[in-house]
């Protein structure tokens, strides 16, 4: 399959490949909670006590597999536990959501049940889904158990500050709460959803995903392939507008190929591009991701000492391999210029200097595709 993607200086479209190259070739290490990341964490309330952990949810003693509305295999499956350590499991994540979403007292416990727990058998991080109910209304909701991983933690909080979206989370040394992220999957979107869109949407939803796009380049967001990412719809008076959200933060800093934090070349994406490049001109473009710049590197500056004492934690964290890191900065030079990524030592290093980059160019349309 080819990819044809739109070079910001000369205003036509460039076909690239997007299978001979594999994006991603090796599985990514968890990364252990740091000290001083410890301390970020408790400081902005993101740190939990808690009696359970990741590894005591993979202590099931059976599961069936769970199908879709269409009989096809979902790939999680739904565990189930003896009855002594169900009772325990339950109380303690009914105490979680509470922490997760409330005060943490215990005063709701007795209204809280949990539905079901499906433990994901695909994908890196391989999580619990956890389904609480509300046994007075029925209303439920759904978040996510997952072993700690100190780059996910930064992807989390770079997508709480610089994202239009505020996320909810939780972790200690073993274990890694989220809250769910509602949303249609964008592989579902894709096949079952964009055929119908009305020529107004698909340009609406071409405009969002040049946005979503340049937000996941400028944080070093990766593999934000159709499954990593959910699409939005919000009714606006007499007409739909769609939103594009990350889902998934396990690829934050990693990966050595640049190309990597950019979605547009995963082949998943390939129909998206397509609808850019039929509703959007090379002008539009360049005015969505001039936007998008603005509004990051205005988050950056409002962000006040957050983003720099995550940042300045972050120099000091290993967060990929040496290989990974010699590469990526030698590639963002190529599009910058800026001496100071190549001088980069550690990932940390490399995103201080995209954001300091940002926020002396984010006025600059001259200056080619990275940022």
């Amino acid at each position: 399959m080819i990819i044809e993607t739109q070079s910001g200086k000369r205003g036509i479209f460039v076909k690239k490949s997007v299978v001979e190259e594999k994006l991603i070739s090796k599985k990514k290490p968890f990364f252990p909670i740091s000290k001083a990341l410890m301390h970020f964490l408790k400081k902005y309330d993101r740190w939990m006590e808690s009696s359970i952990c990741y590894e005591d949810l993979l202590r099931f003693s059976g599961s069936v597999i769970v199908y879709d509305k269409n009989d096809s295999d979902t790939l999680w499956v739904r565990v189930y536990y003896s009855d002594p350590d169900r009772e325990e499991i339950d109380y303690h994540l009914k105490t979680i959501y509470t922490q997760l979403y409330s005060d943490g007292g215990d005063s709701s416990l007795p209204d809280l049940n949990i539905d079901s727990i499906d433990y994901c058998t695909f994908g890196n991080s391989k999580p619990f889904r956890i389904k609480i109910r509300n046994i007075l209304n029925d209303n439920f909701t759904y978040f996510y158990v997952k072993k700690t991983d100190a780059s996910r933690v930064y992807g989390l909080e770079f997508e709480h500050i610089l994202s239009p979206y505020n996320l909810n989370y939780m972790v200690n040394h073993d274990t890694l709460i989220e809250e769910h992220i509602a949303g249609i999957p964008g592989d579902v979107f894709i096949k079952d959803y964009l055929p119908e869109c009305s020529a107004a949407e698909k340009a609406q939803i071409a405009k969002e995903y040049v946005k979503f796009n340049e937000r996941c380049m400028i944080r070093l967001l990766g593999d934000m392939r159709a499954y990593n990412y959910v699409v939005i719809p919000i009714h606006d008076f007499d007409h739909v507008i769609y939103k594009i959200r990350a889902i998934d933060f396990d690829q934050q800093c990693f990966e050595g190929k640049l190309s990597v934090y950019r979605p547009q070349f995963f082949k998943e994406n390939y129909p998206l591009m397509i609808v850019i490049k039929d509703k959007l001109n090379h002008d539009s473009i360049v005015q969505y991701k001039i936007e998008e710049r603005s509004i990051v590197s205005r988050r950056l500056i409002n962000s006040g000492n957050r983003i720099d004492f995550l940042v300045n934690i972050m120099k000091n964290d290993p967060l990929t391999i040496p290989e990974n890191l010699e590469n990526l900065k030698k590639e963002i030079f190529v599009f910058t210029k800026d001496d100071a990524f190549t001088k980069s030592k550690s990932m940390g290093e490399l995103m201080q200097a995209a954001f300091d980059y940002m926020r002396r160019n984010y006025q600059n349309v001259s200056l080619g595709d990275l940022l």
